[in-house]
């Protein structure tokens, strides 16, 4: 099953969903995903609307889709997650996951444009994000695995010179609409990350990054386990799985973004994210006028 969320007009979104095959979306009545799995019933509502015949219901090729999930009560976020991207920046196999946050307001849809400002080392990284579907804490990985309700995309787009001021990577991280997430989730009963997904990235058609979760060193059901014990997690909640090998800050020389080029970001079963980056320096400050 894929979720999503669609814009529908005039500022308004509503969420949808389809079969894995299927050509329409049904609309449902909630403004998001994220808003419709925070039900406890959201299955029982899905498949009400999918048999009524008289459920709205709007061409895929058609719609726009925003960001499913656009509002998630927490977002955590794994770093050095894959072992070529751990080998490309010489450290070493970590004993725990390297965590960090964002915020909501980092998230943008599948489409958009990803404005920066203020940073001129600017950086891709494609990601599997795992979307919870249950609260759970202190879960074992069994209990985290069944918690785990779907899978998305996301480009950890990243700030390097930011990141790079401190030893805490949360400057580099946070920026405002510049972390895309789509273009839909999809549920854990119709895909498996353990059995191997193709990730990549493109720059304007050229493949900078290639791998496959298999290379993941904590899968989905470790990072939902992990968390879990130091914070409870909800239906909605998002936790970014880490980027593979092939990073602009690895390459020799490193390569950062400019301003115009596509991102595009693939992940095999789920969908793709094509975004366009437009960097600019920030306007100088305005300087008082001398009272005298």
């Amino acid at each position: 099953m894929h979720l999503a969320t669609i814009h529908t007009g005039a500022g308004h979104t509503r969420a949808a969903v389809r079969g894995s095959d299927a050509d329409d979306w049904t609309l449902l009545a909630e403004s998001d995903a994220g808003v419709l799995i925070a039900h406890p019933d959201w299955r029982d509502r899905v498949d009400r609307a999918l048999a009524d015949p008289g459920s709205e219901r709007v061409s895929a090729a058609g719609s726009e889709l925003a960001a499913p999930i656009p509002r998630p009560a927490k977002i955590v976020c794994c770093g050095l997650n894959y072992h070529d991207h751990i080998v490309e920046t010489g450290r070493d196999v970590p004993e725990y996951p390297t965590l960090f946050a964002k915020f909501a307001d980092t998230l943008t849809g599948p489409t958009a444009d990803l404005v920066i400002a203020g940073s001129e080392k600017v950086d891709w990284e494609a990601e599997l994000v795992v979307v919870v579907g249950a609260p759970i804490r202190h879960a074992s990985r069994a209990q985290a695995e069944a918690a785990i309700l779907g899978y998305t995309v996301a480009n950890d787009v990243s700030c390097r010179d930011w990141q790079a001021r401190t030893l805490q990577w949360f400057q580099g991280k946070a920026w405002d609409r510049t972390t895309p997430l789509g273009p839909v989730v999809v549920t854990a009963d119709a895909i498996s990350p353990t059995d191997g997904l193709s990730i990549q990235c493109e720059i304007d058609g050229d493949t900078v990054q290639h791998s496959n979760t298999r290379e993941l060193v904590f899968d989905a059901a470790d990072l939902v386990a992990y968390v879990s014990q130091f914070t409870e997690l909800g239906p909605g909640d998002l936790i970014l799985t880490g980027t593979p090998g092939g990073v602009g800050l690895g390459a020799t020389p490193p390569r950062w973004l400019r301003d115009g080029q596509v991102l595009t970001t693939t992940i095999a079963g789920i969908g793709t994210l094509t975004n366009t980056l437009r960097i600019s320096q920030l306007a100088p400050a305005h300087e008082p006028e001398d009272p005298a």
